[in-house]
């Protein structure tokens, strides 16, 4: 195309002076033209390494109102508005083999990403910084602004660090640490694979508070297109005490053009204080997510998922929750939401009405 374009130029240029040139003229007008197209042809193209050198920005901001008939903790707010997330992301290739990623939370400011990706093979990739721990379905593939849903299921918040208590720590790191992950791919994608190390400490941490390592792995298989089926392995200790924060997680999702099927169970022990002594105890929950998306703008989505805070007392500590909600997005880069949550709290705790709607704005 651009060939042509220079030739049609030429051709409108000299037509109407062709006539009063001589051909020696002529040449050496075509040779200077044709010098002034390849100097703007080298500087465009040196402009275009240039802009795809730079970061590609981008985030979004969630605002969401709840409204509670009863409160889960003292203090809870009944009726609250409030900036859920406000997010902002730097992402680019430095090299065709390596890329970066640096994205902060803002609404309470988190550094929440910030790593470099080495892609020497597909095979074998080198992720380094903080980033996501890959641990379960819905930490990493599953992201706010993908959600069909508002919130994760309780599991992945109290066994996967949102909401995670280990010892005397609680961590609220989104489900992020710091360390070095080995990953990759095979058969085309079919198989794929992490093994990672980690602080175990939390976000922004600048050294370890132990001598231990946290480690994490994990194996995906797609047999089929939209069909993925997971496993996951954390093993870690928090702080000097060294408290158990040992995971493991089991889980398939299906996602297709229209439907959505999702489902996994996750179990840990966890250290805790009792007594002035520590105790390891077991927790585990499960959840199963359906949902239809009727076309690009409208999906919906019901979800069962149930917490047990100690397995050796479970009719005492269990809480399931049911969860319905649509999601509609009227523009590209606008999305509004609605669920509602009935939370069969644990023991001693009343159940609770919790109704929400959620409006992102993405850039």
């Amino acid at each position: 195309m651009k060939k042509f374009l220079l030739a049609l130029f030429l051709v409108g240029t000299f037509g109407v002076q062709a006539q009063t040139m001589t051909q020696e003229e002529m040449q050496a007008q075509i040779a200077t033209l044709t010098e002034e197209v390849n100097t703007l042809k080298k500087k465009g193209e040196t402009w275009d390494k240039i802009t795809k050198a730079l970061p590609k920005i981008s985030g979004y901001v969630m605002g969401r109102y709840t409204y509670a008939d009863d409160a889960s903790e003292e203090g809870d707010d009944l009726s609250s508005f409030r900036l859920r997330r406000v997010r902002v992301s730097l992402a680019g290739d430095i090299t065709p083999k390596l890329d970066y990623k640096f994205q902060a939370e803002l609404a309470g400011f988190k550094l929440l990403d910030a790593y470099f990706n080495y892609k020497p093979f597909e095979q074998l990739k080198i992720k380094a910084g903080q980033f996501k721990v890959p641990f379960s379905i819905e930490n990493t593939d599953y992201t706010p602004t993908k959600m069909v849903l508002m919130d994760h299921p309780m599991v992945l918040d109290r066994l996967v660090g949102s909401s995670e208590v280990v010892g005397m720590t609680t961590f609220s790191n989104a489900g992020r640490e710091m360390g070095i992950d080995l990953h990759g791919a095979f058969f085309g994608g079919i198989l794929n694979y992490d093994v990672a190390v980690f602080n175990g400490a939390g976000l922004n941490v600048k050294k370890d508070d132990n001598k231990s390592k946290d480690v994490v792995a994990r194996l995906k298989v797609t047999p089929v297109k939209g069909l993925t089926i997971s496993g996951s392995y954390y093993w870690g200790e928090s702080g000097d005490e060294f408290y158990a924060r040992e995971r493991f997680a089991v889980g398939a999702v299906y996602d297709s053009k229209h439907l959505i099927v999702r489902g996994e169970y996750i179990a840990g022990k966890t250290g805790i204080e009792s007594d002035d002594d520590i105790v390891n105890i077991d927790q585990d929950g499960w959840y199963a997510l359906a949902g239809w998306k009727f076309n690009d703008k409208w999906a919906a989505a019901v979800r069962y998922d149930s917490f047990t805070e100690n397995t050796d007392a479970r009719s005492e500590s269990i809480q399931n929750n049911y969860t319905v909600g649509v999601s509609w997005k009227p523009y590209k880069f606008i999305r509004l939401q609605a669920n509602y949550v009935y939370e069969d709290c644990m023991k001693g705790m009343a159940h609770r009405n919790v109704g929400m709607v959620q409006a992102t704005v993405s850039f």
